[in-house]
């Protein structure tokens, strides 16, 4: 639409409607000001004829368009910056510190109960054996061994909230 008069004209009237629909989507007057701007700027460069009986329905389309994807754009780099910053975040335990934490683990093994737990969990994390090769050897279902393993764990983490 290269004629300015009815740009213009068109402006005038729909500029409120626009403005107030994008600053309910957006919740930010600079940035509802711009899709509003942008929109019909894009109007101005653009060769196709716009009807004045769907003006109006055209112009709220295209703000409600470009707002939504001002959205997702913003919840995209939110996310972006959820992950960069939990990767920032790896705490390195001192020396010291990972030896307490160790040797409470440890702690924590040799007080399970029943022996078997201790057992499984430590074929298994220690050893690397398959719970198949663990039922095997212990002549017992692998089901009972993933049962074995899951009371030991939850016996761990017990141990370890309460040191």
């Amino acid at each position: 639409m290269t004629d300015q008069k009815k740009l213009e004209k068109l402006f005038r009237q729909h500029y409120r409607q626009m403005y107030r629909l994008a600053t309910i989507l957006l919740h930010d007057d600079a940035e509802s000001k711009d899709v509003v701007h942008d929109i019909f700027a894009h109007l101005l460069d653009d060769s196709k004829e716009l009807k004045e009986e769907t003006a109006e329905h055209y112009l709220l389309t295209c703000v409600r368009n470009r707002c939504l994807n001002m959205i997702r754009s913003r919840k995209i780099q939110e996310r972006v910056e959820h992950l960069y910053l939990l990767d920032l975040d790896t705490t390195i335990l001192p020396t010291e510190r990972l030896e307490e934490e160790l040797k409470a683990l440890y702690k924590g093994i040799d007080q399970l109960e029943p022996p078997v737990c201790r057992d499984i969990i430590m074929q298994h994390f220690r050893d690397g054996i398959t719970f198949k090769e663990i039922a095997n050897r212990l002549g017992v279902s692998e089901t009972t061994v993933y049962k074995h393993l899951r009371r030991a764990l939850n016996q761990l983490r017990t141990h370890l909230n309460n040191k």
